[in-house]
């Protein structure tokens, strides 16, 4: 249980567009811009909010790539020497 557990408010319903929305009280700010949104068999719908995931945690989601999708070796060629114009080379 949490701090809001025990905390019951009526919320606002409004269209939003061809959507209905819901005011969320401010006792129940969360810090997320995305929600999953859930109904049970009763009917009671469950919002958890999603938190923003890290480039770390996306990247750890995503699989390798298949060696059809990999870039071919290229050959790494040595510099070639460059004229430096009359300065002396060490």
């Amino acid at each position: 249980m949490n701090e809001h557990s025990e905390v019951i408010k009526i919320a606002q319903v409004f269209n939003n567009g061809r959507s209905r929305a819901i005011r969320i009280p401010r006792e129940f700010e969360f810090d997320a811009d995305r929600v999953e949104i859930r109904m049970t068999e009763k009917g009671d719908l469950i919002v958890h909010p999603l938190k923003r995931k890290s480039l770390l945690e996306v990247l750890a989601t995503l699989e390798p790539l298949g060696e059809e999708d990999r870039l071919p070796e290229i050959e790494d060629y040595p510099p070639e020497p460059v004229d430096l114009g009359g300065i002396d080379e060490k």
